[in-house]
């Protein structure tokens, strides 16, 4: 069974990125399966601190893509997701030239809250980072 009310198809999904932050950064949405979503962002200069590793910011920027993404799909049409609150734990460099996975899964889906955490590996399966987002469900104005 799915957790998904919409579209779940990723080339519909990385058409929204065109022309926001998302898109520039070059962030994939990879796979959606039943109760996740994977993405991959590569590192390069956009994406690079000064020391020439993964920007601790860039890594929020692809956590709060696919967990707000995710929790718009739970949601009926007449809903949306903001975002509330997020925060994220760096736990390895990740140099330039190489592409990170994420992958984001529900921790708690709520009528009015719902949390999300997203884990992010380097090119060696490695954790690089865990972020978690809380969004809150609101009614959807024009």
């Amino acid at each position: 069974m799915t957790l998904w009310r919409r579209s779940t198809d990723p080339a519909e999904m990385e058409a929204r990125f065109q022309g926001s932050l998302p898109g520039l950064f070059g962030i994939k949405i990879i796979e959606v399966g039943p109760d996740f979503i994977r993405a991959e962002m590569p590192v390069d200069e956009r994406h690079a601190q000064p020391f020439g590793i993964l920007h601790g910011g860039a890594s929020v920027v692809l956590a709060e893509t696919i967990g707000s993404m995710a929790s718009s799909l739970t949601l009926p049409e007449d809903r949306r997701a903001v975002g509330l609150e997020v925060n994220a734990n760096h736990l390895a460099g990740v140099p330039v030239g190489q592409t990170v996975t994420a992958i984001c899964r529900p921790l708690h889906v709520g009528r009015t809250t719902q949390v999300w955490q997203t884990e992010i590996r380097r090119a060696d399966g490695k954790l690089a980072c865990v972020s978690r987002l809380t969004t809150a469900i609101v009614e959807k104005r024009d």
